[in-house]
């Protein structure tokens, strides 16, 4: 079986496990043939040209050559991450630069004690955070030896149309995909995008994963697998890329400086549920400025500087614009049958993470 016949035996068995409807399948199936072929486009992994087998000489494609590199790394001592992601992760990176600049997903490297980059062969190479940066989710490392990794090109997420052939590159292997909407993401931990990538089918190594184009150009990096790609109106599972294109004002100012030079936003530390454009607390970080102020998991919030609420992404919006980080924030919170009004002093929320250790 040559490559493209296997993609494409590879992305339909992917389609059908993963979704398992007949209305996925009359989308996708009949564009698995055209998808194989525009694989073909890519460069590293186009075809070489026929000769006959002696001459031939045995290459191994490895993720290396579609600059991507494996992220571990381990979480500093009582680190206030590591009940919701852990002590040790594991992902990709997406090298950059020829300088050993690394891009992966922050909450790969929050709180990151030790981070280490390997390379398909086993090779492992420390690295150091760059930073973090809490709006777009993206976080930046750099290799302290030089990687023997060729940088991607950054390509342009905007110009990205759905039903676009797209390849995911995961440090533990290639899949194909194709780009099913363009839209809002709103998260739970405060977090807020104008536009994401959505990608089906959906695949499990998503975390930090490069998301390229036909020309190899880098368009997003892997966040979250989601069950809802297509919309909330079809539960087709795929997964959630960040775009590249929102990093590319800023980053500058975060290779010099470990984030954005742009101010703080105000951060008060609370898991929500949308529930009728209400939101129910059900988590609220310790020791965080939400946890200070009283607030409990259960509690309903229904307005905001003594606005009304329509939803997640309106409450984001309403609390970023109260001003930066420190202004004190005041929610209306519904206990039982009256609403009660609770001031709570902002921060920034890369202040709640615990420091690397000086040794």
């Amino acid at each position: 079986m040559n490559t493209i016949e296997g993609f494409r035996v590879q992305i339909e068995k992917s389609v059908r496990e993963s979704a398992g409807r007949a209305t996925v399948l009359r989308l996708f199936v009949p564009l698995l043939v055209g998808m194989a072929c525009a694989l073909a486009a890519v460069p590293a992994l186009a075809q070489e040209p026929a000769t006959p087998p002696a001459a031939r000489p045995r290459t191994e494609m490895t993720v290396d050559a579609l600059s991507v590199v494996k992220v571990r790394s381990k979480a500093v001592p009582n680190a206030r991450s590591a009940g919701s992601l852990g002590q040790q992760r594991e992902g990709t990176g997406v090298v950059i630069d020829s300088n050993g600049l690394v891009m992966t997903i922050g909450y790969l490297i929050i709180e990151a004690e030790n981070v280490e980059l390997s390379t398909s062969d086993g090779k492992v190479f420390p690295a150091a955070v760059v930073g973090y940066d809490n709006a777009t989710g993206l976080g930046l490392l750099k290799a302290l030896i030089p990687l023997p990794v060729k940088p991607v090109d950054l390509g342009q997420s905007s110009a990205a149309g759905e039903r676009e052939l797209v390849l995911i590159v995961g440090f533990d292997g290639v899949a194909p995909a194709y780009i099913v909407s363009k839209r809002p993401f709103v998260g739970y931990w405060e977090y807020l995008l104008d536009e994401a990538i959505y990608t089906a089918p959906a695949t499990v190594n998503w975390q930090g994963a490069a998301l390229l184009n036909r020309e190899g150009k880098l368009l997003g990096i892997g966040s979250l697998v989601v069950g809802d790609a297509m919309g909330t109106r079809t539960n087709v599972p795929g997964n959630m890329f960040v775009p590249i294109d929102v990093l590319k004002p800023v980053l500058g100012d975060f290779i010099a400086n470990g984030r954005s030079t742009s101010r703080p936003r105000p951060w008060i530390g609370i898991n929500t549920q949308e529930v009728q454009g209400n939101l129910i607390v059900v988590r609220v970080s310790s020791e965080g400025p939400a946890e200070d102020a009283g607030l409990k998991s259960g509690d309903i919030i229904v307005g905001i500087g003594g606005q009304q609420i329509k939803g997640q992404a309106d409450f984001y919006t309403k609390l970023w614009a109260s001003g930066e980080a420190g202004v004190e924030i005041s929610i209306d919170v519904l206990k039982g049958n009256r609403v009660e009004n609770y001031k709570i002093k902002s921060i920034n929320r890369e202040s709640h993470f615990r420091p690397k250790p000086v040794y």
